[in-house]
This record gives C-alpha cells, structure tokens and sequence, in this order.
C-alpha cells in the first residue's frame, strides 16, 4: 500500500515539479518540503527561526521514516516579508508558509485560482490583541509627536504588509487619507530602514521586530503604538491544500513541531531568544522584548477574536485595491491543527481555544544584568527602577530593561520609554502622545527622563 501511495505521488511530481525527488543514494524516493519563513520577524519564530534552529521539524519526519514511512527532505526558504512567499506558493515551489494577518489574506486571495496554489489558514503563530506588534517609528530628531504630523510627508511601509495594514487603519482614524493624505512608498523593511536613517523618509511603518531593532540601535524614536488601534493582530501559517492532500502526514509533522517550539519558547522563552538571535542576525535584546514575558502571545488556535479581526482587515485591503474576495470561513482550517492537538494528549484543542492568556509568565517588567544568564522580575514599573538603581550602585552594568506601558500595557525598553512621576510613583508609556493623555487626566504627573527617574525611585 505504501508503495502505491509512493508511486502516485511520483506521478503528481510530474504535474507540480516540487514535491518528490529521487534521494541521493538512489534508495527510492524521498518526500520533499519547502517551507517559507521570515527569520526575523519575531512573531513567526514558531513555524520559522526557532522551529528551524531547534529541528522539530526534521525530527518529527524522520520519526516517521524510522517507522517504516517514506523519507523526508526539509528546504528552508527565508524572506523579508510574505510577499515573496505568496509569490512562491502561486508558482507552488513553497508547500508552507508563515506570515503575517494581512499578507495571509493576499495570500488565501492570490492563490485561490489555482487548483495546485490554492492555501488553507491553518495555524496562528503568535498575536498581540491591541495590535502592538506593529508600530510606526520616526528619526530621533523628528519635530513629529503625532500621526498628524506626518501629513504631507514620505512615509516607509511595505505595501500589503501588516505594518501597512495599521498605518492605513491609524492614518484614518486620525482623519487622513492614506490614500491622498501622506505618500506611502512601497519598500522592504531593510530599505526602509536606510530610508528613515538617510532622511528619505520622514516615518517607517513596519512590523516586528524592525521598530524595535531601530529604536534599540537609537536610529529611530517611537511615533505610533499600534496597540492604540485595539485591534489584534497576528501572524500564521499557510499551506498548500494540493501538497497537504497528497502528504497529510507532513503538515500533521509541520503542526506538532509548531507546538513543540511553542512549548520550549513559553518554557525558556530567554534561551528562545538566544537560538532566534543567532538564527536571524537581530540582538538578542530585541527578540526578547517581543518573546519574553508581557510580549507576544504565542498560541497556535484559531481564536474567533483573531479571525473577527482578519474578516474586518479585508476593507482595507479593498482600499488599496488588487484584491479578488475570499471566503474567509472556507480559508480558515482548523482540522489539521485539532488533530495535532488530539495525538499529543493532555491540552485539548479547545480548552488552549478558550484560554486567551500568554503562557510565557511574567509581570513583563524585567531588568537584565550584563554577564548574567537570567533576569530580574519587577512587580511594577518603580520596583524595576529600584532594581536598577540598586544594580547600578553595585557597579553592575544593565544590558537592558523591559517595562509594560502604563496605557496600553505595549512591553517596551525602559530607557527608550517617557517616563512621568505621579505621586511616588513612575509610570512609562511608549510614545509622547500617550504620555500627554495621561497628563491631560492627571496634571499633577511629572515628565522626567528614565535616568532622572532611576535616581529619584525610593529604594
């Protein structure tokens, strides 16, 4: 029976031309599996950097080779965003996906013409539910304190990208059209990034981790908050229904590795950010402000609020046109990923449904000591201060320091936060404009600098 599965399959080879290949030592043939991934976008690590540094994946496939099963070849494919990959899986040369909420729908509306393209929505990799993993960020001595100072002017965003999808969103709600409001040049993050840097541009519109990776490299200063917009959004993973259907057994692999790196990562969520740091070039500083505690919630169900959110992200894609309609309900499969669950045992698939928190525990306000293998948790933002002031009259250096913004709860470094005393206490926000909210409430609230404040915290 085995053998008939093998024999069909090599004759869908001839028809798709990326599935099967004849392995190396000429022993039979060997099931091939593309995968397409962002290695440095943080949100995906899941189904991309981590899953591939930590080899889940092979190691799933080759339990079913040991078993008596075909053998498996893994081919990692690593892009700048989901773009490139949609592209890959029309021409079927990429068999699984991940990307972000409004990338996965270009992608479901894309492919759907092509009877061997054609993608289900099969697992979420990781999401913020106010939207801050995307931002929009501004040089740092840019005059602009809000989104309506950008108008006007030239602003960085990748086109179709859910860093795009929030400016488009933010931009209105501010009450300018994106459309004639602001000139939006369509530009990878990379180069986007030299574009604020060399002043080409006045604002980048990006998605993890590019905000972070500027701000923490000081060439950029934090404009706009995504999480303002209170909307989730997320990241997920895509796979090609003509691939699955002929090699279920892979996408069911594809899936319990998933949930293997999403358990390691909720369990050594540092250690994460190390293995994703060497695998994507970014600071390790930088992957765990979104993987650490207080960060992105890393969860592969198909939650109804995230889909309420992606059914709603499809009239803004509508308003930059190039987008044929999707049957959202038909795109979102949840089958494949039910299974997994119901394999492994323990966690059924709809209790981890139903359970909305972040597993990776942890207040989010953390001070990381330079030389030391783990942090220090805070209860609040002024007990942090307090650990750094201590640290500091120690002689010990702070690498860096994580706080939750005081408004929205955005996870954000504290030297690069705004920073008001109320009373004895210090509360951090991450943008001027939340900061001045705050103020607009409680007017006896203090601006003063992160320093200022670590030397003014009570110990």
């Amino acid at each position: 029976m085995k053998r008939l599965i093998a024999v069909a399959a090599a004759a869908a080879l001839t028809l798709t031309g990326c599935s099967l290949e004849q392995s190396a030592a000429g022993g039979g043939d060997t099931v091939r599996v593309v995968v397409g991934y962002q290695s440095k976008t943080v949100n995906t690590v899941t189904a991309g950097t981590l899953l591939r540094a930590k080899g889940y994946l092979e190691q799933r496939l080759r339990a079913i080779t040991d078993a008596g099963g075909a053998a498996y070849e893994v081919e990692w494919q690593d892009y700048d965003t989901g773009a490139p990959i949609t592209a890959q899986m029309v021409a079927e040369k990429i068999d699984i996906g991940s990307m972000g909420d409004y990338p996965l729908l270009i992608n479901g509306s894309r492919t759907q013409a092509g009877e061997r393209s054609r993608t289900d929505f099969v697992s979420v990799t990781g999401y913020n539910p106010k939207g801050a993993l995307n931002m929009v960020v501004v040089p740092p001595d840019s005059p602009a304190t809000t989104l309506a100072d950008l108008r006007g002017q030239k602003i960085s965003a990748s086109v179709g990208s859910a860093g795009h999808g929030t400016l488009v969103q933010a931009l209105t709600r501010a009450g300018i059209d994106p459309g004639t409001g602001v000139e939006v040049l369509n530009q990878q993050p990379q180069v986007g990034a030299s574009a604020l840097e060399s002043g080409q541009v006045a604002a980048l519109s990006q998605f993890v981790a590019w905000p972070g990776l500027l701000v923490f490299q000081g060439k950029a200063e934090l404009l706009y908050d995504g999480a303002e917009l209170n909307v989730p959004t997320f990241h997920g993973v895509v796979a090609r229904q003509d691939y699955t259907e002929r090699h279920p057994e892979v996408l069911d692999a594809f899936l319990q590795a998933q949930l293997d790196a999403t358990e390691f990562l909720h369990g050594a969520p540092l250690a994460a950010a190390k293995l994703v740091a060497d695998g994507s070039g970014l600071p390790q500083e930088v992957v765990y402000l979104y993987n650490g505690p207080g960060g992105t919630t890393f969860d592969t169900t198909l939650e109804p609020s995230l889909i309420a959110a992606f059914k709603d992200d499809v009239r803004y894609l509508e308003s930059i046109g190039d987008f044929a309609e999707l049957d959202i309900d038909g795109f979102v499969d949840d089958a494949a990923l039910r299974k997994a669950f119901a394999e492994r045992g323990g966690t059924t698939y709809d209790a981890a449904l139903a359970d909305t928190g972040n597993a990776t525990t942890g207040s989010g306000n953390e001070v990381w000591v330079d030389g030391q293998q783990q942090t220090r948790p805070a209860a609040d933002p002024t007990e942090l201060l307090r650990i750094v002031n201590q640290a500091r009259a120690r002689g010990e250096t702070v690498r860096t320091a994580y706080v939750l913004d005081a408004e929205l709860g955005t996870r954000w470094f504290a030297n690069e936060s705004v920073w008001l005393r109320d009373g004895d206490r210090f509360l951090p926000f991450t943008t001027e404009a939340a900061a001045q909210r705050y103020r607009g409430a409680h007017p006896g609230a203090v601006p003063v600098s992160y320093d200022q404040a670590v030397q003014e915290v009570r110990t």
